[in-house]
């Protein structure tokens, strides 16, 4: 048995597969024709986001019969060509779970005490006390979209930051809301007339994608602020950038684009923007759990045939 690491990942992962007698080959960087190339000789493939797992590549893979995915996001890899292939294809949902949520609230901080601009300022020499005024978050209202692994954590957070949180989840019951101890809304817009600060906690698909349009912008809050840490394309950026323009929002904040790295960006030049180069799971502890989790998955699928997390069973 064989498999490929195709994405830069803690070494955690690979070792996990050797002790179990599988070889693995990580080879990372690789050119779509390139990984096309060599994908034949492998029956488990481990990635993060790099790699795009495509039909054409997916065709060349005639002995694969599983693919990980060292993180939750799946955008990356075509399902449905790979169910028709016959490959499973997992998640390692939870594994990075408390990175994420607590880059939300850093996100959050940063945009209502100006952290980010002050620091550039008083780099360039400049004491800028009264123009930086902020708020508090204590007292206000997060709307959190979406409830799920991350959305809770941040759920706790807030709550320990004495905020008000109330959030918009049709894939939930009433019951996860009373555990969690916030107000589940049946409306997204009232969620957004309701909210002071908006945090977005959902996976990219064909309904969510540009979910916050101009449209959605404009029934929030004067002066509210807009968080995404979750996927690319599901903020139109172009209405972004036009409420934080006129001051409809009073800012935002944003760890993923929907083209990344995004070149120029016109969001870039708002002040009352911030930003991170998708650096959700990016932490140490994060990187080694995705990845001991895809190579547990890799491993117990080839060997023993018992697929976790698997999104195409």
């Amino acid at each position: 048995m064989k498999a490929l690491v195709s994405d830069s990942m803690s070494e955690v992962g690979v070792e996990v597969l050797r002790e179990a007698g599988i070889e693995v080959d990580v080879n990372t960087g690789l050119k779509p024709e390139e990984l096309k190339s060599i994908i034949g000789n492998y029956e488990g493939l481990l990635v993060r986001s790099a790699t795009k797992v495509t039909p054409e590549l997916l065709a060349a893979a005639d002995k694969l019969k599983a693919i990980a995915r060292a993180g939750t996001g799946v955008d990356n890899i075509d399902i449905p060509a790979a169910t028709e292939k016959g490959v499973v294809v997992m998640n390692t949902p939870g594994q990075n779970s408390n990175a994420v949520a607590e880059l939300t609230i850093g996100l959050m901080l940063a945009l209502s005490r100006n952290i980010t601009q002050g620091t550039s300022s008083l780099k360039a020499c400049q004491w800028e006390k009264k123009a930086l005024m902020g708020h508090e978050v204590g007292g206000k209202t997060l709307g959190l979209i979406g409830i799920g692994n991350i959305g809770a954590l941040v759920v706790r957070a807030a709550q320990g930051l004495r905020m008000n949180v109330i959030a918009y989840d049709p894939f939930v019951g009433n019951a996860r809301a009373e555990d969690l101890g916030i107000e589940l809304l049946d409306d997204l817009d009232e969620l957004l007339g309701q909210a002071d600060y908006i945090s977005l906690h959902l996976p990219k698909t064909d309904q969510t994608a540009m979910l916050i349009n101009a449209q959605r912008i404009d029934k929030m809050k004067d002066g509210a602020y807009l968080i995404c840490a979750a996927r690319g394309g599901i903020v139109d950026e172009d209405a972004l950038y036009q409420a934080l323009d006129s001051g409809k929002l009073a800012g935002a904040a944003l760890d993923v684009f929907a083209t990344e790295p995004p070149g120029a960006c016109a969001l870039l030049e708002c002040n009352n923007f911030i930003c991170t180069p998708h650096l959700g799971a990016s932490t140490h502890e994060a990187q080694v759990n995705v990845a001991r989790a895809a190579g547990e998955q890799v491993r117990d699928y080839l060997l023993k045939g018992q697929a976790r997390h698997a999104l195409n069973l």
